[in-house]
């Protein structure tokens, strides 16, 4: 990762006793940065915030839990151009017309997959697209 405010302490600060999410975490950004190693990514108070230029997704632990959701998983946010349509978008929103923001659901390291680095990635060149 390139000048990142990323560091070892702030993000098992951020998790706390929660290790399975870290795991999955530190999965996510390890293919993440693979797949974008010119990305940043910042620790607050929330989330944890993936940049180019501009935000391009995050990381973060469920805060208001829905009924039907795993009781424990990591939540990726990517925001497009587009509305994802898959199954595995638990929440899309619309917040400004032509950008979209989708929660995915983690629960398990092979959720991690082409498909949503691809997403990402899409995300990134989306962000990168703004002035």
């Amino acid at each position: 990762m390139n000048g990142s405010e990323h560091t070892t302490g702030d993000v098992l600060f951020f998790f706390g006793e929660k290790t399975m999410e870290l795991a999955l975490y530190e999965t996510l950004i390890e293919r993440l940065t693979q797949a974008l190693p010119e990305m940043t990514a910042r620790v607050q108070k929330s989330q944890i915030s993936f940049y180019g230029r501009h935000l391009f997704g995050a990381a973060s632990l469920p805060i208001r839990r829905r009924k039907d959701w795993p009781e424990r998983c990591l939540v990726v946010t990517v925001g497009l151009a587009r509305r994802l349509d898959s199954p595995r978008v638990a929440v899309a929103v619309e917040p400004y017309p032509g950008r979209w923001t989708h929660h995915v659901l983690i629960e398990r390291p092979d959720q991690i997959d082409a498909e949503l680095i691809d997403w990402l990635r899409e995300a990134y060149a989306f962000a990168e697209s703004k002035r």
